[in-house]
């Protein structure tokens, strides 16, 4: 059990992992240099040690000593107790949830690694938006996919924003980097994948006629929205489609683009 140590100065180096939260520039090269991610709320906490994510340390206002108090019995880590106030002078931002984890990341896995077994995966494309990213590992985690690849100037899933909104979904759901991009699609089409790109295109193919359920294994290929996927993604894919749009409609968040797309082929009827 790691016994809880009130600190109350800002500048004081045992809270070095948490300053300066909101500077995104400086997390996106920090965290993985470092090797380390920030997860925010029990629920997240949680999830990343039920994942075996090794934990560094853990600051806590107050008021969440009690709820989080399994969590520091079996802690090995320091656990720093700093009032809201100091709490947002530390990180930048207002700590509502007042649970956060430094944690320590895995080495990352290959793409042969995480597609052996694989019958359903999503393949991002330049998605840079870590909220966008967050909520499409949440739904990949929901739908039954069974890994994300990312192309390499995709954001990070454990970035901040991204685990937050997924809920800790990130934790779940295997996700490995394509490099060289988009060379590498053909690790994927050579473990058996039928790669669909989905694209608003009104040459596309409706996903639903395609029946991708049917499919042995698919590959869904989601791009960031506006520029979507290059030229070169689209002559990669075995298939282009589209999900209808109605009212005059061009195109959905690739959010909730992706949450259809992933139930259109893990559905079993």
């Amino acid at each position: 059990m790691s016994e809880p140590s009130t600190i109350t100065d800002p500048a004081d180096p045992r809270l070095a992992d948490y300053t300066g939260l909101t500077d995104v520039e400086l997390r996106r090269r920090r965290e993985p240099a470092e090797g380390l991610f920030i997860a925010e709320g029990e629920k997240v906490v949680r999830r990343a040690l039920a994942a075996g994510y090794r934990m560094r340390s853990m600051l806590l206002t107050p008021k969440w000593l009690d709820v989080m108090a399994d969590v520091i019995a079996e802690a090995d880590a320091p656990v720093h107790v700093v009032e809201p106030a100091l709490a947002e002078a530390v990180t930048g931002y207002h700590v509502h949830r007042g649970a956060l984890a430094s944690m320590e990341r895995k080495p990352l896995p290959d793409a042969a690694e995480v597609l052996a077994g694989a019958r359903r995966v999503a393949v991002l494309e330049g998605l840079v938006d870590h909220t966008n990213l967050g909520a499409i590992f949440r739904s990949a985690a929901a739908l039954g996919m069974d890994a994300v690849l990312l192309s390499p100037d995709c954001a990070d899933p454990l970035y901040r924003r991204a685990v937050k909104v997924s809920m800790g979904a990130v934790f779940a759901v295997p996700y490995a980097r394509l490099d060289p991009w988009p060379a590498a699609l053909d690790t994927v089409r050579a473990a058996g994948f039928d790669l669909l790109a989905l694209t608003p295109a009104e040459t596309a193919v409706d996903l639903a006629a395609l029946a991708p359920h049917r499919l042995p294994k698919a590959a869904l290929m989601l791009g960031a929205e506006g520029d979507g996927r290059t030229r070169r993604a689209l002559a990669a894919a075995d298939h282009l489609v589209r999900i209808p749009m109605a009212h005059g409609v061009d195109s959905l968040n690739v959010g909730a683009a992706a949450a259809v797309a992933f139930y259109a082929v893990t559905a079993t009827s």
